[in-house]
C-alpha cells in the first residue's frame, strides 16, 4: 500500500512538472535529422498524453515525434491526444513492441532515432542528454542499461547480469533497456534488423534483446550515459506490460538462447 501511495505521489508531482514547462526548446545541433519514435495501444491511451507531453516539451527539439499505431487502434485515439502540438500519428502493422522502431527504420533511414516507451515520464533534459552523447561520438546511447555478465564467453542468465548500472560506460557488454529511451545513429543495425519473420520467431516479446544483437553484430558498442536513472511509470498504465515476464527471465532468456543459436554471441572486443 505504501509503495502504491508513493507511486501516485511521484506521478502527481511529475504531471505538475510537465504542465509547468514553459521554456523555448533549442535546436538539437546534430548533422542528421532527429526523430523520436514510439508506439502505444488503447489500454494505455488514458495516460499516453502525459508521456507525449513530456517528450514534446524537452529542452531540445526533435525534428519529429512519431506515434505509430496499429490499424484499428488509430481510430480509437482520443482527440485530445491527436491534437497535441508537434505530434505526428502514423499507422503501422502491429508488431507489438517492435512497432516503436521498425517502421521508423524503414521510413527514416537517414535519421537519428530515439525510441521511447508509452507509459513513463521523461524529464525535460532527457532528449538533450542523449543528443549530447551523439555529439560526443556515440552511435548507440541509453540512460538506463544493464551490463551483460559472461560465463565461458557466453551470457549468464538475464537475472544474473549487472542491472541498472550507475556509472557511465561504453562497451560491447552494455545492454540498453528501452524503457527510458535509446538513441540509435543511422546505419547502426545489422541488415536483419527489420526482418519481421526473424524477430517474431526469435524474440517475439524481447525487442531489447533483438536490438542489442542487431547493433552488436554491426560492430557498434552502446554508451550508458549519466548515473542511475529512476523509472517513473504512470501507475494507471501498468495493468498490462511485457516487462514482467521478461524481467523474470522467462522471455529474455528464451530470446537470448534463440539469438545465440541463430547468430552466435557477438564479440565484445
Amino acid at each position: 500500500m505504501l509503495r502504491k501511495l508513493k507511486a501516485r505521489w511521484r506521478s502527481t508531482r511529475a504531471r505538475s512538472e510537465i504542465a509547468a514547462r514553459a521554456f523555448m526548446p533549442r535546436p538539437h545541433g546534430l548533422s542528421e535529422p532527429l526523430t523520436v519514435t514510439l508506439t502505444s495501444y488503447p489500454a494505455r491511451f488514458g495516460t499516453l498524453g502525459w508521456t507525449l507531453r513530456s517528450i514534446l516539451t524537452q529542452t531540445v527539439a526533435a525534428d519529429r515525434v512519431v506515434l505509430w499505431l496499429a490499424d484499428g487502434d488509430e481510430a480509437r485515439l482520443p482527440e485530445d491526444i491527436r491534437a497535441i502540438p508537434g505530434l505526428e500519428v502514423r499507422r503501422a502493422e502491429n508488431m507489438r513492441s517492435f512497432t516503436k522502431i521498425v517502421p521508423a527504420l524503414e521510413a527514416f533511414p537517414a535519421d537519428v532515432l530515439v525510441t521511447a516507451d508509452d507509459d513513463v515520464y521523461y524529464p525535460a533534459d532527457w532528449l538533450e542528454r542523449l543528443v549530447e552523447a551523439r555529439l560526443a561520438g556515440a552511435t548507440v546511447a541509453a540512460h538506463r542499461a544493464h551490463r551483460v555478465t559472461l560465463s565461458d564467453g557466453a551470457p549468464r542468465p538475464y537475472r544474473e547480469w549487472d542491472w541498472s548500472i550507475r556509472a557511465p560506460d561504453r562497451s560491447g557488454l552494455i545492454f540498453p533497456t528501452g524503457v527510458m529511451g535509446v538513441l540509435y545513429a543511422p546505419g547502426v543495425f545489422h541488415a536483419d534488423a527489420a526482418d519481421a519473420a526473424k524477430f517474431r520467431r526469435l524474440c517475439p516479446s524481447s525487442d531489447d534483446i533483438w536490438l542489442y544483437w542487431m547493433h552488436r553484430l554491426n560492430g557498434h558498442r552502446a554508451a550508458k550515459i549519466g548515473g542511475k536513472m529512476r523509472v517513473l511509470e504512470w501507475p494507471e498504465s501498468q495493468e498490462t506490460n511485457l516487462r514482467s515476464g521478461n524481467l523474470a527471465g522467462q522471455g529474455n532468456d528464451a530470446a537470448i538462447r534463440a539469438m545465440i543459436s541463430e547468430y552466435g554471441f557477438p564479440s565484445v572486443e
